[in-house]
């Protein structure tokens, strides 16, 4: 049966990362030259050469943390000679490069577009090194009368004002306190749980040492991983360094997703085609105090079993890595043992690199070279942002699908939306039982607070946060388990938790 000319395709991938040092800061490209040098390799590697990126109606960037333009789409069309019709950007959060690649193949199959270019960059290492050296970047500032590019995104911010009070706000401080809470569900003490989270890790470590394009391509032990040093300091409770994604980095990543007409245009051989199957972008009850657990995500299961995501016919898996917790909570959700075959194509966020909202653009690619090198075979990618909150998907193959069917984008949001959500309060005091917990330490190790998602005595089982300060609490807490004991919350949001 022949293709449908409208089945939206990737054809060009292309990675790259750089360490530079003080000497190197004056001569140093920034993002939007790195994207620029991603999608010049992206169209290397498609085979069409540069000839293919001029051709772009759409060029898509994920948002930046390291460097804010106006409308960095502009800016990547005007140096590689482009003239699209469209250029978007998209807003905080993980899923952004999965989220976009749905969105641009769900376009070229209505036929809004030909070709698209997808791309991202982030130069957090150098802003570090530029910051120690007191040097100073001469880069791009575009102006105020700078034409606003299209956004795609939810634009709401990742915790409330009752969450932001109590220091639930950072990464560091929240996906602790998903760890916590799976080591007592699980019955594991903290040492044994910081040994099976330490080997998964290790797995993970291995996979980026033979990554090219990882920033940290070298193989850890468990014990590496597991163990407290000056080199691997506590950071929030159970998390050490190793266990948390490193955003400084320099890296970029591009993808070029066309039509199957305008891949047999620009003459791309068809060995380097990937086709998207199907592509899911939900969200969990949007603030962590709503959610009903702190071990699952109803929308990671839901999204896998509205693309068709079965573990024993899909071969590749890119589960997103930002900290362990967030792998065990997908796997679990999507029925993939922690204990089998590679859970990730690059070596996730912690050792390949996470450059803030990027990292899915390079596991994309990734995963396209992988199922080159295995053709008919099957990928999934999964993308989060915030704190397991926003969630896509992507299962791709060098096979096509049904022309018949297409690409499907699907969304079992509806689903998601009508399950139960945990009411919160920042208005009580008197006795509660911990739910989960983290503590945050200074870089010398020391313990600073403590973070505590409590369950209230009430029918609803309401929910409500405490800090501890007690520096003699505060270390049993990293000791012991704390999950599950009574305490006592003040209404200033002090716990007491002795």
């Amino acid at each position: 049966m022949p293709l449908d000319p409208r089945l939206p395709v990737v054809v060009g991938v292309g990675q790259l990362k750089r360490h530079p040092e003080p000497a190197d800061i004056p001569s140093l490209a920034e993002p939007v030259d790195m994207m620029v040098a991603a999608l010049r390799m992206a169209a290397a590697d498609s085979g069409a050469g540069d000839a293919l990126l001029a051709k772009a109606d759409s060029v898509r960037i994920v948002e930046l943390v390291s460097w804010k333009y106006a409308n960095p789409g502009a800016l990547v069309a005007e140096r590689i000679g482009a003239s699209p019709r469209q250029t978007m950007r998209t807003t905080t959060g993980g899923n952004s490069p999965q989220l976009l690649v749905n969105d641009t193949a769900a376009a070229i199959q209505r036929g809004d577009l030909d070709v698209a270019l997808i791309a991202g960059a982030e130069a957090v290492y150098t802003r570090l090194l530029v910051r120690k050296t007191k040097d100073w970047l001469q880069w791009t500032q575009q102006g105020d009368d700078t034409p606003a590019p299209e956004l795609l995104g939810d634009t709401r911010p990742g915790t409330n004002e009752a969450e932001v009070a109590r220091s639930v706000v950072l990464p560091t401080q929240v996906y602790p306190m998903f760890e916590n809470a799976l080591r007592a569900a699980a019955g594991e003490s903290v040492d044994e749980h910081q040994r099976t989270v330490s080997e998964l890790w290790a797995r993970f470590s291995a996979v980026a040492a033979e990554n090219p394009y990882a920033w940290s391509p070298e193989y850890k032990t468990p014990e590496e991983i597991r163990t407290v040093t000056p080199d691997n300091r506590m950071i929030g409770f159970p998390y050490p360094k190793y266990m948390n994604s490193n955003i400084q980095t320099d890296q970029a990543a591009a993808l070029i997703v066309c039509s199957v007409e305008a891949a047999r245009a620009a003459g791309v051989p068809e060995d380097r085609w990937v086709f998207l199957h199907r592509g899911a972008d939900v969200y969990d009850h949007y603030w962590i105090s709503e959610r009903d657990d702190f071990t699952s995500s109803p929308a990671i299961r839901l999204a896998g079993q509205a693309i068709g995501f079965d573990p024993d016919s899909v071969a590749h898996l890119d589960l997103y890595s930002c900290f362990p917790s967030a792998v065990q909570v997908a796997a679990a959700e999507l029925g993939v043992p922690l204990d089998g075959r590679p859970l990730t194509v690059t070596g996730g966020l912690c050792f390949a690199g996470g450059p803030g909202n990027n990292y899915v653009t390079h596991s994309i690619a990734s995963m396209a070279d992988v199922l080159r090198a295995d053709p008919g075979s099957y990928g999934l990618v999964t993308a989060l942002g915030w704190y397991l909150t926003k969630h896509s998907m992507g299962l791709y193959s060098t096979t096509p699908p049904a022309s018949s069917d297409g690409f499907r984008q699907v969304s079992p949001q509806a689903e998601i939306d009508v399950l139960p959500k945990r009411p919160y309060t920042t208005e009580y005091e008197g006795d509660v039982a911990i739910e989960t917990y983290t503590v945050m330490h200074e870089r010398d190790g020391s313990p600073v607070l403590g973070i505590v998602a409590c369950r209230l005595p009430d029918r609803a089982g309401t929910r409500a946060w405490g800090n501890v300060y007690e520096t003699g609490v505060l270390k049993a807490m990293a000791q012991e388990e704390f999950c599950g004991r009574p305490a006592r919350l003040y209404a200033d949001g002090t716990l007491n938790a002795s």
